[in-house]
């Protein structure tokens, strides 16, 4: 089903270096004009779980049609983005 979290974080690493290159944990670096952090992994584990509930909420809003909060949308990209998550966007072409 899901990956095991270490699996996570190192996918993330590995998603980090090649976008940003390598920089230390908890430094910040600059990607597509704006500041991103890299995460540890208790903080990546607590952002990606925060993104796998808003995850599943935006996409269930999203396949039922339902006016979705722009709040949701907003914090659902904020994860996105300090994951380095660049997967289309659900109902994107």
């Amino acid at each position: 089903m899901g990956m095991a979290a270490d699996d996570a974080y190192q996918t993330y690493l590995a998603r980090f270096d090649s976008a940003v290159g390598p920089v230390a944990v908890g430094a910040t670096a600059k990607l597509q004009g704006r500041l991103v952090r890299k995460l540890s992994e208790a903080e990546f584990a607590t952002k990606n779980g925060e993104f796998a509930k808003l995850d599943t909420t935006y996409r269930g809003i999203i396949a039922r049609g339902d006016t979705i909060n722009d709040a949701v949308v907003k914090l659902w990209r904020e994860r996105r983005a300090e994951l380095l998550i660049d997967d289309p966007e659900p109902g994107s072409p």
